[in-house]
């Protein structure tokens, strides 16, 4: 249960981290492959004695720089859920900043009341975008629209379109996670990022 819990509070990094991860790795690979044939060519080009070694090496990673169509397919998958893993991360970690200067005048129990309202009104969004991505995915599971250059993994539209359902059912429990915060009095706001109040403190800790 211990684990169960560790991996559910850091399920957003584990994510982001396997997103960047396999961006980094399939690029990376695609550039060097686009770069290594070049050379090899170039010697069987200029070396007669070296065309018969140089030149089927050259030809061969030639041919899977080619047959990596794909890369740049798959690297904006992963960038797009990392827009949705990177919101409900924000959500989980007071990351998304909030303009609470009027609300930080009022007492405590009133800012957890206006809190739990805002909270509301951001769970019956996310619910709304929940409810049409469903609609939107069950009309592209009915088309099987095949996604562009990704017919090597025989991946359909929808099959990346999973990604919006998963992003907001994330964020729609972070919010639920804080309203039930807010209703045991654990905290009195949305615990958003204050800009203003870190870069005075930043401030502080630079002058000492």
């Amino acid at each position: 249960m211990k684990y169960l819990s560790c991996f559910w509070n850091k399920l957003e990094e584990i994510s982001i981290v396997l997103s960047l991860a396999i961006m980094t790795i399939v690029t990376f690979i695609y550039v060097v492959l686009n770069s290594l044939y070049q050379p090899f060519l170039f010697l069987a080009e200029k070396y007669d004695s070296l065309k018969p070694i140089a030149e089927p090496i050259g030809i061969f990673i030639m041919t899977l720089a080619m047959d990596m169509t794909w890369s740049v397919a798959i690297t904006k998958v992963f960038f797009g859920a990392l827009i949705f893993l990177g919101a409900s991360y924000g959500v989980r970690t007071a990351g998304h900043i909030g303009v609470d200067f009027v609300i930080k005048k009022f007492s405590t129990e009133t800012r957890r009341f206006i809190s739990i309202i805002a909270c509301l009104l951001c769970l019956t969004y996310v619910g709304l975008i929940l409810y049409a991505s469903h609609d939107w995915l069950q009309v592209m599971y009915e088309a099987d629209v095949g996604a562009e250059d990704l017919h090597t993994f025989h991946l359909k539209i929808w099959h990346i379109g999973l990604i919006l359902p998963f992003g907001y059912a994330l964020i729609f429990m972070r919010f639920t996670e804080i309203l039930i915060r807010l209703f045991k009095g654990q905290q009195s706001d949305l615990g958003l990022a204050d800009e203003a109040s870190d870069a005075l403190k930043i401030n502080e800790e630079y002058k000492e």
